[in-house]
């Protein structure tokens, strides 16, 4: 299965986002004719103020960005995987970080929420808090793809190998993580966490990021890119330069087979109390 995965560098411009996500993806399939394609986290909208995002949120299938990717997915009969949209909740007060799904006749097959909320301090002070406009999700999602089982995770969720095995324990073999990573925790844990997940899942891991700056508040921050692809064993078999663009290359099922026989680690886990 050859996939795709699109770099973008997402504002606090919805219009102008989907505009360069489609631009992006018909490039993708021009030029490598995938089977599969991976957009980043917040694809549709990133930045902006708490207010801002909620005026973005949309409710699916209604909104612009979901209807945009349905229609490239039937229309160029490829999966794609719409990296994140801010959809809006049943409750009024936050919003959902939103996977969702399309297969080659733009039939949504998986939506995923985003779990663990980014609440955290960066190391030059910079206070990021998820969880005052989005709220978290709580399952564990997987979908096929042809004949590949994918699970689904959203950047911060990268840091909790919890969710990982549990996707593994739903069939995973391929794992998609769009994400938005700060550029001081990237350049630091981006690809090793990325290399972790996918040796001690055996999967593919199949990273879509968010490269560049942009605007939130009365702040300009800036998000790493490096998307990649690493494979079961953990080698980076595919890997964004800076700006944003597309990566592709090709998977293999057969592959995760040949690491779990070389090490059965399913075979050798040990509860604890």
């Amino acid at each position: 299965m050859k996939i795709s995965l699109i770099q973008m560098n997402s504002i606090s411009d919805k219009a102008q986002n989907i505009a360069a996500a489609v631009r992006l993806i018909e490039l993708a399939v021009a030029q490598e004719n995938p089977d599969w394609i991976g957009l980043p986290e917040c694809f549709d909208f990133l930045g902006g103020d708490r207010a801002d995002k909620m005026a973005a949120a949309e409710t699916f299938p209604d909104g612009p960005a979901y209807r945009a990717m349905q229609e490239l997915a039937r229309k160029r009969k490829v999966f794609i995987h719409a990296g994140s949209i801010l959809e809006k909740a049943e409750e009024s007060e936050r919003i959902h970080n939103t996977t969702v799904v399309f297969d080659r006749d733009g039939a949504e097959i998986a939506r995923y929420r985003k779990i663990h909320m980014f609440d955290i301090t960066a190391p030059d002070g910079t206070e990021y808090r998820e969880s005052a406009a989005f709220a978290p999700g709580k399952a564990v999602v997987t979908y096929l793809c042809d004949d590949m089982i994918v699970g689904c995770s959203i950047c911060y969720d990268i840091r909790f190998p919890e969710l990982f095995q549990a996707l593994v324990a739903k069939g995973a073999e391929m794992i998609a993580l769009p994400a938005a990573f700060t550029l001081q925790t990237g350049k630091d844990h981006w690809e090793v966490l990325c290399r972790a997940r996918a040796i001690e899942t055996q999967t593919y891991f199949c990273a879509a990021a968010q490269t560049g700056a942009h605007v939130a508040g009365n702040q300009t921050r800036h998000t790493y890119g490096h998307s990649l692809v690493v494979d079961p064993w953990g080698h980076v078999t595919a890997k964004a330069s800076d700006g944003t663009g597309i990566v592709s290359t090709r998977i293999d099922r057969a592959m995760v087979k040949k690491v779990r026989e070389q090490i059965p680690v399913a075979r050798h886990k040990v509860g604890f109390a």
